[in-house]
């Protein structure tokens, strides 16, 4: 065994036992989901990939759900998970909630499109309105619909056809905001002054040029893309937490000053909530930071489970709805359905009891996680908001630059051995959080935490804890 120290040795030899660990436990893996894997190649017949969604397509294989009830979920060979993926960050009412299933069946019962409009629709944007300190709003059913209206709405209130946007970010799959999500490093250009980096072939040149790209939490930046493309910026959306890098949270007054900056230029602010909207607070990060925008996006929470999308915003902006100036539509605008669920979520299960208990799991799963970590001699932190929260196996994670530093075996590793250990976190690796429900328990965030130890004890070769740390 290398007596060499150093943290370059060490990092070296903690990527080399990594590797190991993950080939063991994709066998693992592979071996208790033998029928996923056959149902995924039966699929492939029909289904684009085997899949329904190209998120759906993971390593080292797909995983098929046949069922969930409370904070469990079980899948097609019959093993019940802990279930913190959450649907990506849907499911904090838990899965059959009895107060969603209460309102969707009644609901059913009377019918469920019409396209037009039921009471639930103003009860839930008031309801919104409330909470969000943004006064009118409009529904739509996805979180690429609503980020889609929120920079048409600043584009028509402009004149202006570019948006500033963050990289690393992803908004949704529509050709504004397909920009610099996960950009390669020979192409991404310098750290300070990033290029817009179309995601594949999808995206004309034409279209990703008129999206301009700064690095998160850099005032100064935004500022020079304003100056230099002066009259040309409608606005810049943002996840005001970012969330599809791991979990990054805002510089202190970061916010706050990048709206200033933008109005000081003429140019409207949208905050991406469709992550953090609910989840980190009763107002999502708008009630985390003081900061109301001018536009927000909501989606995945609000529906309890239900497809779903909503945008608010200041009256200037909605009141181009109201014109005509935007014509804001869609089929499936405010189903009954995703109405009766979301006015559930709203006034009959995320109520401050709710929160406070997604206080109590947040800390014992950080507190919790950050011990074993220290205990181990892992390198890492815990990053932790409401129901929302990630191990970061790194030293450093503020911006898309640390995450491309930050090597893939940790979160890989981490995501199977939580998997095999009965616990389902998004797969499959450093970009994703856990997301807790209200029908979570202690005995949930205790399996999570057990498959960590696990980890980190393989890790260390059986060494005792005070051993590995030293």
């Amino acid at each position: 065994m290398s007596t060499d120290t150093s943290p370059d040795s060490r990092r070296a030899q903690d990527l080399a036992r990594l590797d190991e660990l993950i080939a063991q436990q994709s066998k693992v893996f592979l071996d208790r989901t033998t029928e996923s894997q056959r149902i995924r190649a039966e699929a492939g017949s029909v289904l684009a990939g085997g899949v329904a969604s190209s998120w759906q397509d993971t390593q080292p294989g797909t995983v098929w759900i046949r069922t969930g009830r409370g904070s469990r979920t079980w899948d097609v060979d019959g093993t019940e998970y802990t279930d913190l993926h959450g649907g990506f960050g849907v499911g904090i009412v838990g899965h059959a909630h009895p107060a969603i299933v209460a309102a969707v069946s009644d609901r059913v019962r009377k019918g469920t499109h019409f396209a037009q409009p039921t009471e639930d629709a103003v009860v839930v944007a008031r309801e919104l309105a409330a909470r969000f300190g943004l006064p009118v709003w409009r529904y739509n059913n996805s979180g690429t619909e609503s980020t889609m209206d929120a920079i048409h709405l600043m584009r028509v209130a402009t004149g202006r056809p570019k948006i500033i946007k963050v990289e690393g970010t992803y908004h949704g799959h529509h050709d504004a905001v397909q920009v610099s999500v996960y950009p390669a490093p020979e192409l991404a250009g310098p750290a300070d002054r990033p290029n817009s980096v179309p995601v594949g072939s999808a995206y004309p040149r034409a279209v990703v040029d008129l999206t301009v790209v700064v690095p998160f939490g850099d005032l100064a930046a935004v500022d020079r893309v304003l100056t230099e493309h002066r009259g040309e910026i409608a606005g810049m959306i943002i996840e005001p937490v970012m969330m599809n890098i791991g979990l990054i949270p805002p510089p202190p007054g970061y916010l706050r000053l990048l709206k200033d900056l933008l109005h000081a230029h003429g140019a409207y602010l949208a905050f991406d909530e469709v992550k953090t909207g609910l989840a980190l607070s009763p107002a999502g990060a708008v009630g985390l930071t003081g900061v109301v925008p001018d536009l927000v996006c909501l989606a995945k929470a609000l529906g309890g489970g239900l497809p779903c999308g909503a945008i608010g915003g200041i009256p200037e902006l909605m009141d181009l709805i109201t014109q005509g100036a935007y014509e804001q539509v869609g089929t499936f605008n405010g189903n009954p359905l995703t109405m009766a669920a979301a006015r559930a979520v709203l006034q009959d299960i995320l109520t401050p009891a709710a929160y406070d208990g997604f206080e109590e799991l947040r800390r014992t799963m950080a507190d919790g996680a950050e011990e074993i970590l220290r205990r181990y001699g892992l390198p890492g932190f815990v990053r932790s908001y409401g129901c929302k929260g990630a191990v970061l196996f790194t030293e450093r994670l503020e911006n898309y630059r640390d995450f491309l530093a930050y090597d893939d075996e940790w979160g890989n590793a981490h995501w199977l051995y939580q998997h095999n250990g009965g616990v389902f976190l998004p797969p499959w690796g450093k970009c994703e959080q856990w997301t807790a429900s209200v029908q979570h328990t202690r005995e949930d965030a205790e399996r999570f935490l057990a498959n960590l130890e696990r980890m980190a004890a393989d890790l260390r070769g059986g060494m005792r804890p005070q051993e590995a740390a030293a």
